[in-house]
């Protein structure tokens, strides 16, 4: 194989390393810019619309939310990317130590004929005076024939798998720096947003803050209320699989500990890394982020939720928790807080999901 393509694998274990290192603690979960703190002149006027404050945060998490999932996303599609790009150089490697036996063969089937006086192995035989050394020698001949020729296919063959196993590691590579780039888009998306929601914050008084709080709290409990007035926990089931039960053991461990984006534990979680841990530790692998988890697990009504199915939030399937039961769920809620129960309901819900899709109540 040429130089060029010895320079595809160095540049494809340097991209693998890149990956990796991107994806290191303290490198992909890097805390946003710090917010600059409030000066005394910082203060909101007395008439301003906490409100309106708490909303325009709750938006500002929500994108951040959002992010987080395609950050998470590319960060999963990079490590299969990674993942197929080492195993294409690991078949170029064989592969080119397979060439190089088959040319040794090639080289040593022609020292052999140069050795016999440089004619083919037909004129010897033609040559032959002894009948028996005829028909023997006309049998090697023709096993020499076959052989000689599965040589060369085999050559042409193993040429030919070099050549696509290096167009297949470039086209993983070009998919690796796009994987690049995009992750570190939703990045500074997820950094943005957050300094933004700090620094609104940051600008409050202390009793503003402590008032916005409370302000959390109502929206939270009202919908939470609607919610159960409906009567839906009426029909709820709260008999949870076998596997349901590990995870919401696992999930409910976890209480207390810091939100942080990108996170899978096992000292901080975002909101989907916490979920996708819990069901790992109940023997089920799940996809990484709540987009997947929506996409690709099992729905079912509300009315059929049990504990350990995944709750998940808004239009945009930005959020995630798990049920847990008595109409409760636990989750990791946004930046600035840890890992806490909520009401089920305290957030517009866009459906259910179940990890442990075939598997019965206990």
């Amino acid at each position: 194989m040429g130089t060029g393509k010895r320079g595809l694998i160095a540049t494809a274990v340097a991209v693998v390393c890149a990956v990796t290192v991107l994806a290191a603690p303290g490198t992909a979960f890097a805390n946003p810019t710090p917010s600059p703190t409030p000066s005394a002149g910082s203060a909101l006027a007395s008439g301003k619309d906490l409100e309106a404050v708490r909303k325009k945060l709750d938006k500002l998490y929500r994108a951040a939310g959002r992010a987080t999932d395609e950050y998470n996303a590319a960060e999963e599609k990079a490590d299969k990317q990674s993942a197929e790009v080492v195993e294409l150089a690991k078949k170029i490697v064989k592969g080119e130590a397979k060439l190089r036996k088959l040319k040794d063969r090639a080289g040593a089937a022609a020292a052999a004929q140069y050795r016999g006086g440089g004619l083919p192995p037909e004129a010897h035989l033609v040559l032959s005076d002894d009948a028996q050394d005829f028909l023997d020698g006309a049998g090697r001949v023709r096993e020499g024939h076959h052989a000689t020729k599965g040589l060369l296919g085999e050559l042409t063959r193993t040429q030919q798998d070099l050549e696509q196993y290096a167009k297949d590691a470039s086209a993983q590579l070009k998919k690796l720096e796009a994987g690049r780039k995009a992750k570190a888009a939703a990045q500074k998306k997820i950094e943005k947003q957050i300094a933004q929601a700090e620094k609104l914050e940051s600008a409050l008084q202390e009793e503003e803050q402590e008032r916005l709080a409370e302000l959390e709290k109502e929206a939270a409990n009202k919908a939470q209320t609607a919610w159960l007035d409906s009567g839906i926990l009426d029909e709820i089931d709260e008999k949870a699989s076998e596997q349901g039960k590990k995870a919401v053991k696992y999930a409910t461990a976890q209480i207390g500990k810091p939100y942080q984006w990108g996170a899978e534990g096992p000292k901080t979680y975002d909101c989907s890394g916490l979920t996708s841990q819990a069901w790992v530790s109940a023997g089920r692998g799940i996809p990484r982020t709540s987009q997947e988890q929506w996409k690709r697990l099992r729905h079912i009504d509300i009315q059929d939720m049990r504990p350990g199915d995944l709750i998940i939030y808004f239009g945009d399937a930005s959020h995630v928790a798990m049920y847990i039961g008595d109409g409760t769920m636990v989750h990791a809620p946004r930046p600035g807080r840890t890992v806490t129960i909520a009401g089920a309901g305290s957030m517009p819900i866009l459906g259910v999901v179940r990890p442990d899709a075939d598997a019965g109540a206990n």
